[in-house]
C-alpha cells in the first residue's frame, strides 16, 4: 500500500490518467519521470505477478516504442527504473502498439509501449499492460503506479531486497513473429487481387503494413497491391497528424483512392492500433459498420465450431451492432467507453470480438487486445468474399451499405459552463416531462436515453469529459430527419444559458 500524496511530492495526475501515460516532452514527461514510472511499474505490476518470487525467469518486462524522436531516451530511462528494481527488460525497438501486445502475449510478460498514439509530435506516453497483454488501468494498478512514481521522484526508490540483483537489458526482433501470427488468423492468400491505398500518417503502419500485407519478413506475397501513403517513419508528422478521427486527416487518402482506382483505403493512427476504412469513392465507412462486419465473421466461425459467441461493444456504437449480431446468434454485451473497460469485459466473457466507435477492434485470438492490422485483414477478406446476386464481386461501398442502415450524428462536443445544470435540463425535458414520449434511461456511462422500442426509433448518449467542461453527445435514429430533430433539440438544451425548451421528436 502506498502512502497518500503529500505536498512535497510531484503531482503526476496530469499525465497518468485513467488508461495510460500521456504528456508533453520534456516539460511534463521527461526521462526522470519515465525512470520513476518504470520503477513503480516493476514494484506494482511486475514483481507481484512473478510466480516464483523476484528472481523468477518471468520477472521481466518487454518494451516497444513508436517513431517519435523522444522515444529512445524515455525508453532507456524507463528501463533503468525497471532494472533498478531487479527486473529484466527485453526491448523490441520500433513497433506498433499491437506489436507490443503481441510480444507481451507471446512472451507472457508485462509490457510497456512508448507512444502518444494520435497526439501531436511534442507528446509522448506509455501504454502499460500485464502479462498476456492484459490491461493496466486506473482501477487495475495505474493509480497505484502513479502514487508510487510520485513518491520515488521525491524520495527515490528503496534499496533492493537482500539477494536481489539489478535486472539486465536484452533485445529481440519480433516483427516477423508478429506478421506470421496475424497471417495465421486470417488467410488472405486466396483472395482475388485487391488494390488498397494505405495512409500510415508517417506512423508505425509504415513498418507493419509491408511486413503483414506485403512480402516482407520472409512471408509469401499476397494478391494485394499496396499503394503506400506516408510510410516514412517520422514522429514530426510532416504531412498530417496521425489521427484519422479528424476528417481533415483523411483528405489525402480519399483523393489517392480515387486517383489510383483502388478498391478501398485504410488509415492508421500513429501507433497503428486503430484502423479506419474508406470505400472506393473515398467515403468513410463507420467504425460501427466495421464492428458489425468483422463481428459477423467471427460469430460465424464460432458457431461453426460449436461455440456460442459473445461480442462486446461500447454504448455509443451503432444499434446495428447488437441488432445484426444478435440476429446471427451471438450474445452482445454493452460496456462503457474506454479500452480498459472493453478489454476487461472481453476477458470476463471470453468474448470472441469487441469493437468501439473510435475504431479500436479487439480479438480473443489476439490476447483479447486491440489490433488495427487484424481488423484490416478481416475487411480485406470480407471484401473478397462478398458477391452480388449474380455471383460478381461487390464494391466496398455496397458491402459497407449493408452495415450502415441508421443515421448517426457522430460525437458532438459542447463546452458548457455548468455541466450538471446542462445535464439536468436534458433529464427534465426527456425524462421528467416525457417531452418525447416514454423512454428508457440508463447511466452506465453518462446518460443514455432511448426510444428505440417504438416508432420513431432513436437514442442518444450524453457523457461528460473527465478533464474539460465538455459534454459529448451521440445521437442515432432509424432515419435522418428524426436524428437531426433529436440532435438539435438536445444540443439546444445542453447549450442553453437557462433551462427552457422541452424536447419532442
Amino acid at each position: 500500500m502506498t502512502e497518500p500524496l503529500s505536498a512535497d511530492r510531484p503531482d503526476l495526475s496530469g499525465i497518468i490518467k485513467a488508461y495510460d501515460v500521456r504528456g508533453v516532452v520534456p516539460d511534463e514527461f521527461g526521462p526522470e519521470v519515465a525512470r520513476a514510472i518504470g520503477a513503480a511499474f516493476a514494484d506494482v505490476v511486475v514483481l507481484p505477478g512473478a510466480p516464483d518470487g523476484p528472481l523468477s525467469a518471468r520477472a521481466r518486462v518487454v518494451i516497444g516504442q513508436d517513431m517519435r524522436e523522444s522515444g529512445p531516451a524515455l525508453v532507456a530511462a524507463f528501463a533503468e527504473g525497471v532494472t533498478a528494481r531487479g527486473v529484466d527488460v527485453v526491448t523490441i525497438g520500433q513497433c506498433s502498439t499491437d506489436g507490443l501486445y503481441h510480444a507481451s502475449g507471446a512472451m507472457d510478460v508485462p509490457g510497456a509501449m512508448f507512444t502518444a498514439s494520435h497526439n501531436p509530435a511534442q507528446y509522448n506516453g506509455i501504454k502499460l499492460c500485464r502479462a498476456g497483454a492484459r490491461p493496466v488501468g486506473e482501477q487495475t494498478g495505474l493509480a497505484t503506479v502513479r502514487e508510487l512514481a510520485s513518491q520515488y521522484l521525491a524520495d527515490g526508490p528503496p534499496p533492493l531486497a537482500e539477494g536481489r540483483a539489478p535486472g539486465k537489458v536484452t533485445t529481440r526482433e519480433m516483427l516477423a513473429e508478429y506478421a506470421t501470427f496475424l497471417r495465421s488468423l486470417v488467410d488472405l492468400s486466396r483472395n482475388r487481387p485487391i488494390k488498397v491505398v494505405i495512409d500510415a500518417g508517417n506512423g508505425m503502419a509504415g513498418l507493419t503494413a509491408p511486413a503483414v500485407l506485403g512480402a516482407a519478413a520472409g512471408l509469401s506475397p499476397l494478391p494485394i497491391e499496396i499503394v503506400p501513403l506516408y510510410f516514412e517513419l517520422d514522429g514530426s508528422f510532416p504531412n498530417h497528424e496521425a489521427n484519422p478521427l479528424e476528417p481533415s486527416n483523411l483528405v489525402d487518402l480519399q483523393a489517392a483512392v480515387v486517383e489510383h482506382g483502388a478498391d478501398l483505403g485504410l488509415a492508421f493512427d500513429g501507433d497503428a492500433d486503430r484502423c479506419f476504412v474508406v470505400d472506393e469513392h473515398g467515403a468513410p465507412v463507420s467504425p460501427s459498420a466495421i464492428t458489425a462486419l468483422v463481428g459477423l465473421r467471427e460469430v460465424e466461425r464460432e458457431l461453426a465450431e460449436g461455440r456460442t459467441p459473445t461480442v462486446i461493444h461500447n454504448l455509443i456504437t451503432s444499434q446495428v451492432v447488437p441488432d445484426l449480431l444478435s440476429a446471427a446468434g451471438a450474445r452482445t454485451v454493452r460496456t462503457r467507453v474506454g479500452h480498459s473497460y472493453i478489454k476487461a469485459e472481453m476477458a470476463r466473457y471470453k468474448a470472441v470480438f469487441g469493437g468501439e466507435h473510435s475504431a479500436h477492434y479487439y480479438f480473443r485470438d489476439f490476447f483479447f487486445a486491440d489490433t488495427g492490422m487484424l481488423a484490416a485483414m478481416h475487411v480485406l477478406a470480407a471484401l473478397d468474399a462478398a458477391r452480388d446476386a449474380q455471383g460478381e464481386p461487390v464494391a466496398m461501398s455496397s458491402l459497407a451499405e449493408a452495415y450502415m442502415p441508421y443515421a448517426a450524428s457522430g460525437e458532438i462536443n459542447s463546452v458548457v459552463a455548468d455541466v450538471p445544470a446542462a445535464r439536468a435540463r436534458v433529464v427534465q425535458a426527456y425524462v421528467t416531462e416525457h417531452g418525447a414520449g416514454p423512454v428508457e434511461v440508463d447511466e452506465l456511462d453518462g446518460l443514455t436515453i432511448s426510444h428505440w422500442g417504438t416508432s420513431p426509433r432513436w437514442w442518444f448518449n450524453l457523457r461528460a469529459s473527465n478533464t474539460e467542461p465538455l459534454l459529448r453527445l451521440n445521437v442515432e435514429a432509424a432515419d435522418e430527419d428524426v436524428m437531426v430533430k433529436v440532435r438539435d433539440d438536445v444540443l439546444a438544451l445542453v447549450r442553453a444559458v437557462a433551462a427552457e425548451p422541452s424536447a419532442t421528436a
